[in-house]
């Protein structure tokens, strides 16, 4: 899949993992890989610019974005600089402080968020979101994987930013209340179930594990269940456990 002008990438790791015992998620280990580098690693092909967006443990961000320079060619042409930046708001208001954040950091015509805790993201789905804003001149479009939006993939315009700012001023902090308010696009998504699911628990991580060990989230579903039947259900099952956009 080939770059995207004008795509920034701001990956979501500023939250305080309350039901990981408070750990960073972002550099908690799946198939013993920090979750941040799979994203990391899914976004490069389409991204021109990408920031992590982390409130602590900068230090550990910033070795393994070197590890992962020296083994991933290409990687530094797409990292900002710094590629490691705090929110801009105390006392860790929430993804959409993020938001803020990489859209004060990077300078594209576009900025994607995600959280760092989606290992099994994919390119295709910040392009598809871009494919779709354009097409209706939208400035923020969101994927509906069937049954509710996934705002915490956020795909906005470089001209929200001033909105966001006042937004996020008045106390505000939810996603869809922000998003409500401007030109927005509800991009379907079914099919992409599987990039939606986030690693909120041990019993999420030891899923997750199982899914990898097994060659990916395909190979675990029953023979007789189609792959967007089966994507949606394991969406689901993590789902059930607890509400995928907190942290």
């Amino acid at each position: 899949m080939s770059l995207i002008p004008g795509l920034g990438v701001v990956v979501l790791a500023g939250g305080l993992g309350r039901r990981l015992q408070g750990q960073d998620k972002g550099l908690v280990t799946l198939g013993g890989i920090p979750m941040a580098a799979h994203v990391l690693q899914a976004m490069v092909p389409v991204s021109e610019r990408i920031v992590i967006n982390a409130n602590r443990n900068h230090e550990r961000y910033f070795d393994l974005v070197r590890d992962m320079s020296e083994s991933h060619d290409g990687l530094s042409t797409h990292l900002a600089t710094p590629p490691v930046v705090a929110d801009t708001m105390p006392d860790y208001p929430g993804p959409l402080a993020g938001l803020l954040t990489g859209l004060r950091t990077l300078d594209t015509d576009f900025v994607f968020m995600c959280p760092c805790d989606s290992p099994f993201i994919g390119p295709e789905l910040p392009k598809r979101l871009l494919a779709s804003l354009e097409s209706v001149e939208a400035d923020v479009a969101v994927p509906f994987d069937g049954t509710r939006e996934q705002p915490i993939f956020l795909l906005v315009r470089r001209a929200c930013l001033a909105s966001l700012e006042a937004f996020l001023a008045a106390g505000e902090r939810k996603i869809d209340l922000w998003y409500q308010g401007e030109e927005k696009v509800a991009v379907p998504a079914a099919d992409l179930c599987r990039m939606f699911v986030n690693i909120n628990t041990e019993d999420d991580r030891g899923a997750a594990e199982a899914w990898l060990r097994t060659g990916g989230v395909r190979e675990v579903f029953e023979a007789d269940e189609t792959w967007e039947a089966g994507e949606a259900r394991a969406a689901g099952e993590v789902r059930a456990r607890g509400d995928t956009r907190k942290s």
